[in-house]
């Protein structure tokens, strides 16, 4: 199987098209993290997290394939996902608060 060489110009498209549509699945997993934080039900829907736990490995998997393919750095891909752990974390301590209050 022969590689094929893409033009520099060609490159850095493909490049940001491969960062753009892994802000845009991460931005779908904030999204289900947003809705949780509004109704703060994850303690009672355990197939929520489920889900959320299986979005997150996917996506990190997609960052690794991302990053190994040299279409982002490994500096973006962990950028991406801090940014969802920051966010997962502030679901899970308005949920701890919530619980405490209870």
């Amino acid at each position: 199987m022969e590689g094929f060489a893409l033009t520099m110009p060609a490159q850095t498209e493909m490049n940001f098209k491969a960062l753009q549509l892994l802000r845009e699945d991460a931005d779908k997993i904030a999204q289900l993290i947003s809705v949780q934080l509004d109704n703060l039900t994850l303690p009672k829907c355990p197939l929520y997290e489920e889900v959320l736990d299986t979005q997150m490995f996917g996506l990190s998997r997609e960052i690794d394939f991302a990053v190994r393919a040299g279409m982002i750095t490994r500096e973006q891909g962990q950028q991406i996902m801090h940014d969802l752990e920051r966010k997962l974390e502030d679901l899970y301590s308005k949920v701890l608060l919530k619980s405490l209050d209870e």
